[in-house]
């Protein structure tokens, strides 16, 4: 085969790829489309009493775990200060729906960790279980090409309807599982205030949700590989041990 036939048949390899990378997104935006509104309920393992404080109804929700070899509290603060933008494919993501929607370049500071992060971009804590779980929520139009999130009181948040919006709400949480095992959980709802954000949101969340699940998905690994370092160090810091000589004194 010389040169030009390997060129031809990368080149119909690649049309073949694309056309079925195309048909498999547009399956999955229309299955998205269809099934709207239609969020499963959580495992046992998985139910979250505080979100549901917040948010017990919802359009949509995302769940996602891993399993940790470290103890609760060392997940959840591992979770805490991973790095959003580490992932250069998390980075992709983000700056493809920049594009798709033409939002304007904005220069901000980038606070460390994923809680500093978002609560720079207007994420509020809704709620803080020490060691065990945060609870972050927001309302705003995320179909904006520069979307806007606005924090509110925890005491007003389940009741806001102010028409136009979607209220959102994401969980870091970490549940025991042996003295030195967690699961790591995260979970994210939304629900809109009225028809026309639910309209909005419907297509916006057909379209971009891939994007938006690939993220979530993305920050578990290095999360997890994080976190057991973490707790390999701190198993690896003993007391220095006493010589029998001085025992016997």
């Amino acid at each position: 085969m010389n040169s030009k036939s390997r060129v031809r048949v990368a080149a119909r390899w690649l049309v073949t790829g694309c056309g079925a990378a195309a048909a498999a997104y547009a399956s999955y935006v229309a299955v998205t489309w269809y099934r709207y509104g239609e969020a499963p309920p959580a495992d046992f393992a998985a139910q979250d009493a505080l979100l549901d404080r917040f948010m017990p109804r919802y359009e949509i929700v995302e769940r996602h775990h891993v399993r940790i070899a470290a103890p609760a509290a060392i997940a959840l603060a591992a979770g805490k200060e991973t790095d959003l933008r580490g992932s250069r494919l998390v980075r992709a993501i983000i700056r493809a729906r920049e594009v798709i929607l033409g939002a304007a370049a904005v220069e901000r500071p980038r606070p460390h960790g994923l809680l500093a992060e978002m609560q720079s971009l207007g994420w509020g804590v809704l709620a803080d279980v020490p060691g065990r779980e945060v609870v972050m929520g927001a309302v705003t139009r995320p179909w904006e090409a520069n979307v806007t999130f606005r924090a509110l009181p925890p005491e007003q948040f389940a009741q806001f309807n102010e028409p136009g919006y979607v209220k959102i709400v994401w969980t870091l949480r970490a549940d025991p599982a042996g003295p030195n095992a967690s699961i790591f959980r995260t979970e994210t709802r939304a629900s809109t205030t009225d028809a026309d954000a639910r309209a909005r949101f419907r297509r916006y969340w057909s379209l971009f949700s891939p994007g938006i699940v690939a993220i979530r998905w993305l920050l578990l690994s290095p999360l997890k590989a994080e976190a057991e370092r973490r707790a390999s160090g701190a198993r690896d810091v003993q007391l220095p041990v006493v010589a029998p000589a001085v025992l016997e004194r």
